[in-house]
């Protein structure tokens, strides 16, 4: 049946029996794909028969269905015209793994980040009001998304208008982790209230099968959907909306019949599914965390295909190393906006649980927090993805830095982070940061660097935020564990390779490390280079400054968008100082960063030892014209 799906209006006329064997070939399909090119799973399996109900039902494109990360959006690209596409789906030249208004016409809005869905919604539902051109909108919104603060502007706005719009609750008690925070406690409270739970451990064992057992299976799914629809009326009705449900999300004649009765309604609505993460594939049911993107499997077993193996990860350096040090020191204590197995800081929280805050998804309150506890003398580190740290750049600015309060905010996945596309690219961190006074900014370019510098961060007598921001994916293979971390003064560099003098290459980050063995090479070339590990672009060291001037030529390096960044930094010192030399750079230019894989970027913006050999080449070149 999928085979003969090209676009919504071929679903539109099938009856419940095909709409159910279409979800279920959907899922086939979404786990063949996933098996072998890795994705999002776990959160797509489990809105299947919300999305094909809402394109059964509903008259899209006119009608707009805004996705909220878009995590859950798999099935809206298969049956949108994009089942062949999808199997290079987050691949170089391939589709986007998020929706994405450039892919395609059904793809209203687009969706990396958290939270976006309902704002966008209501501006799609008052724009219809004013156009009158009848279309409606619907926001598909996880629970885990409504920790963010945004999404509660959104529904107070909504909530106070008269708009045509219908929001969908997507609750499976679980965004990446387990969910944090009183909105999902209040869903989950509701979901397993005590007088559910007396009825069926007094009662259920004792029935046996049959009649009687059947009678009680229908009047505990009764109370318990009575006791959801209380607290969800008071919870959403305080908003100015009408509450419905809960339905089983998960059953396809409950869905389109909901939102067949919901269509044609007017005004701010809601409607509760309660789905299964991970729906259909009974690994990814019973462990959502790791099947939200499990990397390769046998689509048969269930059974992940182990990546090769490397050197540590950066995040798991960061999560051994908080943990070394709030072992160390009471006053540490972390922070994270629901990524606490993904940056690492799972081990915190297994190990110290009383000094670990998962505060859902919200970077601002997260950065706010962070200023709060170091206020009262604890020492915070907060960890952000360096994407979702654009979220906080206010917070970070008048609570943290005006204040001059030591929190230690470490950005992962900065730079070049692969197939997530260009709303996860951490490219812009370093530019939009250095302008601001009053800061540290270090960029490790291995290991232990990362470790020395959490050090420095934690056990120095600075009077102000210290920023640490490093990579996803694996280090450089340096030992970190056992080595004691070196004393790291903030701004100064060190030189990893000496050469002549005539050429510099400032480098931050790992990159450097390829920048040397580029050097190495070409010395059997004659071309002499002298490779800086940056450390800190803010404040960058004045002695290598100095030193990188006295030559001729300057290259710089960076995973980051040069303007702003190192190579902005070193013009404008060459600039004040009305140095003549040669400055060239190589880092992310005046674009967005398209998905592909780490190496395949860092090869598109000049970061591989290849093309570092190419530029330093040229530069040579061109300082022997001048001569």
């Amino acid at each position: 049946m999928l085979e003969s799906v090209n676009k919504p209006e071929d679903i539109r006329n099938l009856g419940m029996e095909e709409l159910r064997s279409l979800c279920t070939e959907i899922r086939t399909y979404m786990i063949d794909c996933c098996s072998t090119n890795p994705g999002h799973l776990g959160s797509s399996l489990g809105a299947v028969e919300l999305i094909v109900g809402l394109h059964h039902v509903y008259d899209t494109p006119k009608d707009r269905i805004v996705f909220d990360v878009s995590h859950q959006a798999y099935a809206h690209k298969i049956i949108t015209g994009r089942r062949e596409a999808f199997r290079k789906n987050r691949m170089k030249d391939g589709i986007s793994g998020f929706t994405n208004r450039s892919e395609s016409e059904y793809d209203c809005f687009g969706a990396g980040h958290a939270s976006t869905s309902i704002s966008a919604a209501l501006g799609f539902a008052e724009a219809s009001k004013l156009t009158g051109d009848g279309a409606k909108a619907v926001a598909l919104i996880g629970d885990g998304a409504l920790s963010g603060g945004l999404a509660f502007e959104g529904l107070n706005n909504a909530g106070d208008s008269d708009a045509d719009l219908l929001i969908i609750l997507n609750d499976n008690n679980i965004s990446i982790d387990r969910n944090i925070g009183a909105i999902h406690q209040d869903l989950l409270r509701i979901t397993t209230n005590s007088t559910y739970n007396n009825i069926r451990n007094k009662v259920w064992d004792a029935l046996g099968e049959g009649r009687p057992r059947e009678a009680i299976r229908r009047m505990v799914k009764g109370t318990k959907a009575a006791l959801i629809k209380k607290s969800g009326l008071e919870l959403f009705e305080a908003f100015g909306f009408r509450y419905f449900g809960p339905i089983d999300g998960n059953d396809m004649e409950q869905v389109v019949g909901a939102l067949r009765r919901l269509r044609n309604m007017k005004g701010p609505r809601i409607l509760h599914a309660v789905t299964t993460k991970g729906k259909g594939f009974s690994p990814a049911e019973e462990s959502p965390t790791i099947w939200h993107a499990p990397g390769k499997f046998d689509p048969e077993t269930g059974e992940r295909v182990p990546g090769s193996k490397g050197a540590d990860r950066y995040q798991d350096v960061f999560g051994e190393v908080l943990l070394e040090l709030a072992g160390k020191d009471g006053r540490v204590v972390g922070i994270t906006p629901a990524m606490a197995s993904g940056c690492g800081m799972n081990l915190l929280a297994q190990e110290m649980p009383e000094r670990f805050f998962d505060v859902g998804i919200a970077e601002e309150h997260a950065a706010t927090f962070a200023a709060g506890l170091a206020a009262a003398g604890l020492k915070p580190f907060c960890n952000i993805y360096s994407s979702f740290a654009q979220r906080a750049y206010d917070e970070i600015i008048h609570d943290a830095v005006l204040q001059k309060l030591p929190v230690t905010f470490c950005f992962d996945r900065a730079g070049l982070v692969g197939e997530d596309g260009a709303t996860h690219q951490g490219a812009f961190d370093i530019s939009m940061l250095r302008s601001i006074p009053d800061l540290i900014i270090a960029v490790p370019s291995d290991e232990l660097e990362l470790k020395s510098m959490m050090y420095a961060a934690c056990e120095g007598e600075h009077k102000c935020p210290y920023i640490i921001r490093y990579p996803r994916g694996n280090g450089e293979g340096v030992p970190w564990r056992e080595s004691v971390p070196a004393p790291m003064e903030a701004g100064r560099g060190r030189i990893l390779h000496p050469g002549s003098g005539e050429i510099s290459v400032i480098a931050a980050g790992p990159v450097v490390h390829r920048a040397v063995e580029a050097v190495r090479e070409l010395e059997t070339e004659g071309i002499s280079a002298t490779v800086w590990d940056a450390r800190f672009v803010k404040p960058l060291d004045k002695e290598m400054i100095k030193r990188a001037f006295s030559g001729k030529a300057v290259l710089t390096l960076e995973d980051g968008a040069m303007k702003g960044g190192l190579w902005s930094e070193v013009c404008e010192r060459a600039a004040l100082e009305g140095w003549k030399g040669l400055i060239m750079g190589h880092g992310i230019g005046d674009r967005f960063v398209s998905q592909a894989r780490q190496a395949e970027q860092r090869e598109e913006f000049g970061l591989d030892k290849t093309s570092i050999k190419s530029k330093l080449r040229l530069m040579r070149e061109a300082l022997r014209e001048k001569e």
